[in-house]
Protein backbone atom coordinates (compact mmCIF):
# COMPACT_ATOMS: atom_id res chain seq x y z
CA UNK A 1 0.00 0.00 0.00
CA UNK A 2 1.40 3.37 -1.03
CA UNK A 3 1.91 5.58 2.08
CA UNK A 4 1.28 9.68 2.18
CA UNK A 5 4.90 10.98 2.45
CA UNK A 6 6.63 13.71 3.44
CA UNK A 7 7.06 15.53 0.20
CA UNK A 8 2.93 15.09 0.11
CA UNK A 9 3.02 16.86 3.47
CA UNK A 10 4.60 19.67 2.26
CA UNK A 11 2.88 20.14 -1.02
CA UNK A 12 -1.01 20.33 1.36
CA UNK A 13 0.85 22.99 3.05
CA UNK A 14 1.39 24.60 0.37
CA UNK A 15 -2.31 24.23 -1.20
CA UNK A 16 -3.72 24.96 2.10
CA UNK A 17 -2.09 28.40 3.67
CA UNK A 18 -4.19 30.68 2.57
CA UNK A 19 -7.38 29.12 4.04
CA UNK A 20 -6.31 27.76 7.06
CA UNK A 21 -4.58 29.08 10.73
CA UNK A 22 -0.99 28.48 11.24
CA UNK A 23 -1.41 27.89 15.17
CA UNK A 24 1.00 28.23 17.48
CA UNK A 25 2.37 26.12 19.45
CA UNK A 26 2.05 26.93 23.35
CA UNK A 27 4.27 26.54 26.26
CA UNK A 28 2.07 25.11 29.24
CA UNK A 29 4.22 26.20 31.90
CA UNK A 30 2.18 24.63 34.51
CA UNK A 31 3.53 21.14 32.95
CA UNK A 32 6.03 18.56 34.59
CA UNK A 33 9.75 19.56 34.71
CA UNK A 34 11.20 16.47 33.62
CA UNK A 35 8.50 16.97 30.46
CA UNK A 36 7.64 20.38 29.57
CA UNK A 37 4.68 20.51 27.70
CA UNK A 38 3.79 22.41 24.67
CA UNK A 39 -0.30 22.80 23.15
CA UNK A 40 -0.66 23.03 19.38
CA UNK A 41 -4.70 24.33 19.60
CA UNK A 42 -5.95 23.50 17.03
CA UNK A 43 -9.22 24.50 18.63
CA UNK A 44 -8.68 27.88 16.85
CA UNK A 45 -8.97 26.98 13.47
CA UNK A 46 -11.66 28.36 11.82
CA UNK A 47 -14.55 25.65 12.27
CA UNK A 48 -12.69 25.06 15.68
CA UNK A 49 -11.02 21.94 14.95
CA UNK A 50 -8.43 20.66 12.68
CA UNK A 51 -10.42 18.81 10.31
CA UNK A 52 -9.94 22.22 8.17
CA UNK A 53 -6.28 21.12 6.73
CA UNK A 54 -7.48 17.87 5.21
CA UNK A 55 -10.72 19.12 3.87
CA UNK A 56 -9.43 22.19 2.10
CA UNK A 57 -6.10 19.64 0.76
CA UNK A 58 -8.95 17.74 -0.40
CA UNK A 59 -11.80 19.78 -2.13
CA UNK A 60 -9.20 22.01 -3.59
CA UNK A 61 -7.84 19.30 -5.25
CA UNK A 62 -11.41 18.66 -6.68
CA UNK A 63 -12.77 22.12 -6.88
CA UNK A 64 -12.80 22.63 -10.77
CA UNK A 65 -13.94 19.42 -11.65
CA UNK A 66 -16.90 18.93 -9.19
CA UNK A 67 -20.03 21.46 -8.21
CA UNK A 68 -20.65 19.41 -5.64
CA UNK A 69 -19.28 17.67 -2.18
CA UNK A 70 -20.37 14.70 0.15
CA UNK A 71 -18.92 14.48 3.27
CA UNK A 72 -20.32 11.78 6.72
CA UNK A 73 -18.87 12.99 9.86
CA UNK A 74 -19.85 13.29 13.82
CA UNK A 75 -19.50 16.97 13.26
CA UNK A 76 -15.97 18.67 13.02
CA UNK A 77 -14.68 17.23 9.38
CA UNK A 78 -18.72 18.03 8.32
CA UNK A 79 -17.90 21.38 9.35
CA UNK A 80 -14.61 21.52 7.43
CA UNK A 81 -15.91 20.20 4.34
CA UNK A 82 -18.68 22.52 4.68
CA UNK A 83 -16.20 25.63 5.12
CA UNK A 84 -14.58 24.38 2.53
CA UNK A 85 -16.88 23.74 -0.06
CA UNK A 86 -18.68 27.79 0.95
CA UNK A 87 -14.66 28.92 0.07
CA UNK A 88 -14.82 27.50 -3.51
CA UNK A 89 -18.37 28.00 -4.09
CA UNK A 90 -19.65 24.12 -4.16
CA UNK A 91 -23.00 22.79 -2.66
CA UNK A 92 -22.06 20.40 0.09
CA UNK A 93 -24.06 17.34 1.48
CA UNK A 94 -22.95 16.23 5.00
CA UNK A 95 -24.29 13.04 6.42
CA UNK A 96 -24.40 12.85 10.00
CA UNK A 97 -24.94 10.37 12.75
CA UNK A 98 -28.62 11.38 14.67
CA UNK A 99 -26.66 11.12 18.34
CA UNK A 100 -23.94 14.30 16.68
CA UNK A 101 -24.13 16.73 19.36
CA UNK A 102 -26.48 19.81 18.27
CA UNK A 103 -23.79 22.20 17.88
CA UNK A 104 -22.41 20.91 15.41
CA UNK A 105 -24.99 19.93 13.56
CA UNK A 106 -26.04 23.50 13.58
CA UNK A 107 -22.71 24.66 12.76
CA UNK A 108 -22.80 22.76 9.50
CA UNK A 109 -25.83 24.05 8.82
CA UNK A 110 -24.97 27.34 9.12
CA UNK A 111 -22.04 27.16 7.10
CA UNK A 112 -24.29 26.56 4.27
CA UNK A 113 -24.58 22.50 4.12
CA UNK A 114 -27.13 20.09 3.52
CA UNK A 115 -27.56 18.26 6.64
CA UNK A 116 -28.87 14.31 6.30
CA UNK A 117 -29.27 12.89 9.61
CA UNK A 118 -28.58 9.03 9.68
CA UNK A 119 -29.13 5.71 12.09
CA UNK A 120 -25.77 4.90 14.33
CA UNK A 121 -23.96 3.01 12.33
CA UNK A 122 -25.14 3.87 8.54
CA UNK A 123 -23.64 7.11 8.23
CA UNK A 124 -21.49 5.83 5.18
CA UNK A 125 -24.42 3.87 3.56
CA UNK A 126 -26.14 7.03 3.68
CA UNK A 127 -23.30 9.36 2.35
CA UNK A 128 -23.23 7.05 -0.71
CA UNK A 129 -26.78 7.06 -1.85
CA UNK A 130 -26.30 10.69 -1.22
CA UNK A 131 -23.52 10.43 -3.83
CA UNK A 132 -25.30 8.74 -6.42
CA UNK A 133 -28.19 10.73 -5.92
CA UNK A 134 -26.04 14.21 -6.15
CA UNK A 135 -22.87 12.56 -9.00
CA UNK A 136 -21.19 14.91 -5.84
CA UNK A 137 -17.44 14.01 -5.15
CA UNK A 138 -16.81 11.82 -1.74
CA UNK A 139 -14.47 13.86 0.57
CA UNK A 140 -14.03 11.28 3.31
CA UNK A 141 -12.89 12.05 6.93
CA UNK A 142 -9.56 10.30 7.12
CA UNK A 143 -9.56 7.38 4.28
CA UNK A 144 -7.78 9.80 1.70
CA UNK A 145 -3.99 10.26 1.13
CA UNK A 146 -5.17 14.14 0.64
CA UNK A 147 -7.13 14.43 4.13
CA UNK A 148 -4.14 12.50 5.58
CA UNK A 149 -1.60 14.86 4.14
CA UNK A 150 -3.69 17.61 4.90
CA UNK A 151 -3.88 16.69 8.85
CA UNK A 152 -0.27 15.78 8.27
CA UNK A 153 0.78 20.39 8.29
CA UNK A 154 0.35 19.95 11.91
CA UNK A 155 3.49 17.90 12.12
CA UNK A 156 5.29 19.79 9.85
CA UNK A 157 4.66 23.25 12.28
CA UNK A 158 5.61 21.83 15.71
CA UNK A 159 8.59 20.54 13.90
CA UNK A 160 9.79 24.06 13.02
CA UNK A 161 8.58 25.40 16.24
CA UNK A 162 10.25 22.69 18.43
CA UNK A 163 12.79 20.50 16.46
CA UNK A 164 14.01 19.25 19.91
CA UNK A 165 10.71 17.67 20.94
CA UNK A 166 10.53 13.85 22.16
CA UNK A 167 7.19 13.30 22.74
CA UNK A 168 4.36 13.80 20.22
CA UNK A 169 0.60 12.72 21.50
CA UNK A 170 -2.48 12.72 18.95
CA UNK A 171 -5.98 11.83 19.37
CA UNK A 172 -6.65 8.68 17.05
CA UNK A 173 -10.03 7.93 15.75
CA UNK A 174 -10.40 7.09 11.81
CA UNK A 175 -6.89 7.75 12.15
CA UNK A 176 -6.46 10.38 9.78
CA UNK A 177 -4.76 13.00 12.27
CA UNK A 178 -2.05 10.05 13.70
CA UNK A 179 -1.42 9.10 10.61
CA UNK A 180 -0.45 12.48 8.75
CA UNK A 181 1.34 13.98 11.78
CA UNK A 182 3.22 10.85 12.41
CA UNK A 183 4.32 10.88 8.73
CA UNK A 184 5.83 14.51 9.03
CA UNK A 185 7.62 13.82 12.58
CA UNK A 186 8.82 11.21 11.72
CA UNK A 187 10.71 12.65 8.60
CA UNK A 188 11.79 15.86 10.62
CA UNK A 189 11.86 14.49 13.87
CA UNK A 190 13.52 11.00 13.91
CA UNK A 191 14.34 11.01 17.34
CA UNK A 192 10.53 12.09 18.82
CA UNK A 193 8.07 9.30 19.97
CA UNK A 194 4.74 9.54 18.58
CA UNK A 195 1.77 8.16 20.70
CA UNK A 196 -1.64 7.70 19.80
CA UNK A 197 -4.26 8.57 22.17
CA UNK A 198 -8.13 7.21 22.68
CA UNK A 199 -10.22 6.41 25.76
CA UNK A 200 -10.74 3.37 27.14
CA UNK A 201 -14.40 3.04 25.70
CA UNK A 202 -13.20 3.17 22.20
CA UNK A 203 -9.97 1.07 22.29
CA UNK A 204 -10.39 -0.41 19.24
CA UNK A 205 -6.80 0.64 17.52
CA UNK A 206 -4.97 -0.18 20.45
CA UNK A 207 -6.22 -4.05 20.39
CA UNK A 208 -5.71 -3.69 16.53
CA UNK A 209 -2.36 -2.77 16.82
CA UNK A 210 -1.17 -5.22 19.70
CA UNK A 211 -3.17 -7.90 17.40
CA UNK A 212 -0.99 -6.70 14.12
CA UNK A 213 -5.17 -6.55 12.25
CA UNK A 214 -7.83 -4.11 12.33
CA UNK A 215 -9.95 -5.39 14.89
CA UNK A 216 -13.79 -4.49 15.25
CA UNK A 217 -15.86 -2.82 18.15
CA UNK A 218 -19.62 -2.52 17.39
CA UNK A 219 -20.56 1.46 17.01
CA UNK A 220 -22.64 0.61 20.48
CA UNK A 221 -19.59 -0.18 22.34
CA UNK A 222 -17.60 2.90 20.80
CA UNK A 223 -20.25 5.43 21.53
CA UNK A 224 -20.48 4.85 25.03
CA UNK A 225 -17.55 7.72 25.72
CA UNK A 226 -17.96 11.26 25.78
CA UNK A 227 -15.41 11.87 23.25
CA UNK A 228 -17.70 11.83 20.02
CA UNK A 229 -15.27 12.61 17.66
CA UNK A 230 -13.02 9.91 18.73
CA UNK A 231 -15.59 6.79 17.73
CA UNK A 232 -14.79 5.97 14.39
CA UNK A 233 -12.35 3.33 13.65
CA UNK A 234 -9.40 3.35 11.45
CA UNK A 235 -9.57 1.92 7.87
CA UNK A 236 -7.48 -0.26 5.68
CA UNK A 237 -5.22 3.06 4.54
CA UNK A 238 -4.91 4.84 7.72
CA UNK A 239 -4.39 1.60 9.77
CA UNK A 240 -1.00 1.04 7.86
CA UNK A 241 -0.15 4.51 8.47
CA UNK A 242 -0.72 4.25 12.13
CA UNK A 243 1.74 0.87 12.29
CA UNK A 244 4.33 2.65 10.69
CA UNK A 245 4.42 5.78 12.29
CA UNK A 246 3.14 5.11 16.40
CA UNK A 247 5.68 4.07 18.69
CA UNK A 248 2.67 3.39 20.80
CA UNK A 249 -0.93 3.95 22.10
CA UNK A 250 -2.44 5.18 25.08
CA UNK A 251 -5.66 4.67 26.69
CA UNK A 252 -7.67 7.39 29.29
CA UNK A 253 -10.83 6.80 30.95
CA UNK A 254 -14.14 9.03 30.99
CA UNK A 255 -13.14 10.79 33.88
CA UNK A 256 -9.43 11.57 32.84
CA UNK A 257 -10.63 13.33 29.94
CA UNK A 258 -13.27 14.99 31.95
CA UNK A 259 -10.91 16.62 34.29
CA UNK A 260 -8.34 17.18 31.24
CA UNK A 261 -11.32 19.62 29.62
CA UNK A 262 -11.51 21.45 33.14
CA UNK A 263 -7.76 21.45 32.97
CA UNK A 264 -7.55 23.40 29.70
CA UNK A 265 -9.94 26.47 30.66
CA UNK A 266 -8.84 26.66 34.27
CA UNK A 267 -4.86 26.58 33.38
CA UNK A 268 -4.10 26.72 29.62
CA UNK A 269 -7.52 29.22 29.22
CA UNK A 270 -8.53 27.19 26.59
CA UNK A 271 -12.18 25.53 25.42
CA UNK A 272 -11.58 21.94 24.43
CA UNK A 273 -14.45 19.18 23.69
CA UNK A 274 -13.50 15.95 25.23
CA UNK A 275 -12.05 14.30 21.85
CA UNK A 276 -9.80 17.22 22.27
CA UNK A 277 -8.37 16.85 25.58
CA UNK A 278 -7.50 13.17 25.70
CA UNK A 279 -3.39 14.59 25.12
CA UNK A 280 -3.66 16.16 28.17
CA UNK A 281 -5.54 13.25 30.05
CA UNK A 282 -3.13 10.95 28.23
CA UNK A 283 0.12 12.90 29.42
CA UNK A 284 -1.36 13.39 32.89
CA UNK A 285 -0.84 9.64 33.13
CA UNK A 286 3.23 10.12 33.23
CA UNK A 287 3.62 7.33 30.74
CA UNK A 288 5.89 8.81 28.35
CA UNK A 289 9.89 9.29 28.25
CA UNK A 290 11.46 12.87 29.66
CA UNK A 291 11.75 15.31 26.88
CA UNK A 292 10.14 17.99 25.23
CA UNK A 293 6.34 17.03 24.96
CA UNK A 294 3.60 18.51 22.02
CA UNK A 295 0.23 17.36 22.52
CA UNK A 296 -2.84 18.29 19.92
CA UNK A 297 -5.55 19.94 21.18
CA UNK A 298 -7.64 18.60 18.01
CA UNK A 299 -11.09 20.95 18.81
CA UNK A 300 -13.07 22.43 20.77
CA UNK A 301 -16.41 22.29 19.44
CA UNK A 302 -18.20 21.15 22.81
CA UNK A 303 -22.16 21.38 23.60
CA UNK A 304 -22.47 24.26 26.02
CA UNK A 305 -24.50 22.41 28.59
CA UNK A 306 -21.99 19.71 28.65
CA UNK A 307 -19.21 22.06 28.97
CA UNK A 308 -20.71 23.38 31.90
CA UNK A 309 -22.09 20.18 33.41
CA UNK A 310 -18.00 18.90 33.27
CA UNK A 311 -16.46 22.47 34.64
CA UNK A 312 -19.12 21.74 37.77
CA UNK A 313 -17.83 18.38 38.51
CA UNK A 314 -15.20 18.39 41.44
CA UNK A 315 -11.85 18.58 40.41
CA UNK A 316 -8.48 19.05 42.41
CA UNK A 317 -6.69 20.28 39.36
Amino acid sequence: MKLVTIDDVRAAAQRIRPHVVRTPLLRARWGDDERPLWIKPENLQPIGAFKVRGAFNAVSSVKDTASDVVAYSSGNHAQAVAYAAAEFGLRAHIVMPEETPNVKIQATRDLGARVVLSGAGQREIVADQVRADTDGVMIPPFDHPDVIAGQGTIGLEIAADLPSVRNVLIPVSGGGLASGIGTAIRALCPRARIYGVEPELAADTSQSLREGHRVDWTIEDRNRTIADGLRSQPSELTFAHLQHVLDGMITVTEAEIRSAVRELVYRARMVSEPSGAVTLAAYRQGATPPGETALILSGGNIEPRMLQQILAEDDHT
